[in-house]
């Protein structure tokens, strides 16, 4: 039976959403405050990750996309290595590479990928009210939507989030993240993590000549650097091993981004009735594990699934939530647990974590990364009956 779905958002999570009910015949209207919604530089997208595109259809789109990364190394800030896999490690582990592709493109893969004029850009959500027949949406506009469902996917702010389960406390990490692209050629050897004390430094190929990279360091909520935030960077890690310094020196200012970090208090409520939260609206969570819009993904090909096989869409949102929440929300404080050792205070005790790191058996390491993100790992967020299916 086709129903109308109104999503509040058109990020990943939200597009992704829309794609995955749209192809199963339902009406879906996604409204979006921004008028340019392509924020961001690029996305790590792992493999289970990938499955869940599969199951929406787009699997094979965002291979195609970008660079993928197949081993996986951590080095110390001189060069050391703490952790050199073998190449084909990520392969071995998780079923197939990771794929590395710019947050516009991925975006834009969704986007082709739905109805024209599904989205609707510059139009906010006000207010909801839950009627007999479905929800009554008010927008920024100054009119109104009678919609089926509402599903937030309006991120760590979510607007949906509060009329769950009113406001969600909010509190800085304690230190911001840095992210960019370069214009280099990256040794697919050295793709991974470059860690020091009190900081840690990513670098993978986002294709044959360019490098996405990160970087986080403890600071005062809303700091700035004076002279620039690639100036800060590169004198912060000048000295360092390459490719940090060089990915650095072949990064335009233009292509840095810096954001605060921030934890948000658990939703208590996914999902009521009509109402349902998807991606960073339900479960935000810190990019340590890379599983941020990854998680989304696994939620959008769950709902659908979950509207296609229940009788009524309260039933079908109540069943996503049992099945998404446990698994999300157990990243969510590893992700917090990593972010705090690698910023630990004092920064020596941090890095002595790091470094003991090392010590831990491959084959163990292996066994919680397909755990966290390999293609098998999408199947335990599902019902146990059968695979979610696009």
């Amino acid at each position: 039976m086709s129903r109308t779905f109104l999503v509040v958002g058109a990020g990943i999570s939200g597009l992704a959403t829309a794609v995955a009910l749209q192809r199963r015949g339902h009406h879906v209207t996604v409204l979006e405050e921004r008028v340019d919604a392509t924020s961001g530089t690029a996305i790590t997208i792992w493999p289970n990750a990938l499955a869940a595109l599969d199951r929406i259809g787009l699997g094979d789109a965002v291979r195609d996309s970008g660079g993928r990364v197949s081993a996986g190394a951590m080095r110390w800030s001189d060069g050391t290595w703490l952790r050199r896999p073998a190449p084909e490690r990520i392969i071995a582990a998780l079923g197939e590479p990771l794929v590395v592709v710019r947050r516009a493109v991925l975006t834009r893969i969704l986007a082709d990928a739905l109805a024209e004029g599904t989205v609707e850009s510059g139009v906010a959500a006000r207010e909801l009210v839950v009627t007999a027949t479905g929800v009554r949406v008010t927008t920024s506009d100054g009119g109104f939507r009678e919609v089926a469902a509402v599903i937030g996917a309006d991120g760590i702010g979510s607007m949906v989030a509060r009329h769950l389960n009113g406001t969600l406390r909010r509190t800085y990490a304690g230190y911001t993240a840095w992210r960019g692209v370069a214009e280099y050629a990256l040794d697919p050897d050295l793709a991974g993590e470059t860690v020091g004390v009190g900081t840690e430094f990513g670098h993978v190929p986002l294709g044959a000549n360019h490098t996405y990279w990160f970087g986080t360091e403890r600071r005062p909520e809303g700091d700035t650097s004076p002279g620039g935030e690639l100036a800060h960077l590169r004198t912060k890690y000048d000295g360092w091993a390459d490719p940090v310094p060089a990915v650095l020196a072949a990064t335009d200012p233009a292509d840095v981004l810096r954001n605060d970090l921030y934890d948000r208090e658990p939703a208590r409520q996914w999902s009521r009735g009509a109402v349902v939260l998807v991606g960073d609206a339900a479960h935000p969570m810190r990019p340590h594990l890379g599983q941020g819009g990854c998680q989304g993904l696994e939620d959008a090909a769950t709902l659908a699934q979950c509207v296609d096989v229940a009788d009524d869409l309260a039933g079908a949102f109540a069943r996503y939530a049992e099945l998404r929440r446990p698994r999300a929300l157990a990243l969510t404080r590893e992700s917090r647990l990593f972010g705090r050792i690698v910023n630990a205070r004092p920064a020596l005790l941090g890095a002595a974590a790091m470094r003991a790191s090392a010590a831990i058996p491959e084959a163990i390491l292996r066994r919680h990364l397909a755990s966290v993100a390999g293609r098998a790992a999408f199947v335990l967020s599902s019902d146990r009956s059968g695979h979610p299916s696009g």
